[in-house]
């Protein structure tokens, strides 16, 4: 891979480098989904709270947002702004090379539902019930 990924946490602080200023511009912005996708990512972390957290690539073009070890296990983690999830061949691939035990798909929408082998899609607002169902809050 030629660079990591970069995200900024806090979703205030890149909506102020961004100039956004109120959420119809954000809806608009060609980096709202980047912007979702930072905030999703932060309350995972800050819910899991784990050592070590990763993006992966491949050179082939298969990737994960997150990566991370918790309890012994590994866990993947995809963050989509689309209301209707569905798993990917990245996501497959990831959950085979990586030896994940699954992978969660964190949407805007709601609830949660399987997707496939091993692939979850969970609702931002079901996110705190799917991690401690899964034990990897503390």
């Amino acid at each position: 891979m030629k660079s990591a990924k970069v995200y900024v946490r806090d979703s205030g602080v890149l909506h102020t480098l961004l100039g956004i200023e109120d959420r119809h511009q954000l809806a608009v912005h060609p980096k709202s989904g980047a912007s979702w996708e930072g905030f999703a990512l932060e309350t995972v972390l800050r819910a899991v709270e784990p050592r070590e957290a990763y993006f992966w690539a491949t050179h082939e073009g298969a990737e994960l947002d997150l990566m991370l070890t918790s309890r012994g296990a590994r866990w993947g983690f995809e963050f989509k702004r689309v209301d209707a999830p569905r798993a990917t061949k990245s996501m497959q691939i990831a959950r085979k090379d990586l030896g994940l035990r699954e992978v969660l798909v964190v949407h805007p929408g709601p609830g949660t539902h399987r997707l496939g082998d091993g692939i979850s899609a969970v609702g931002l607002s079901a996110l705190g019930e799917a991690l401690a169902a899964r034990k990897l809050v503390r």
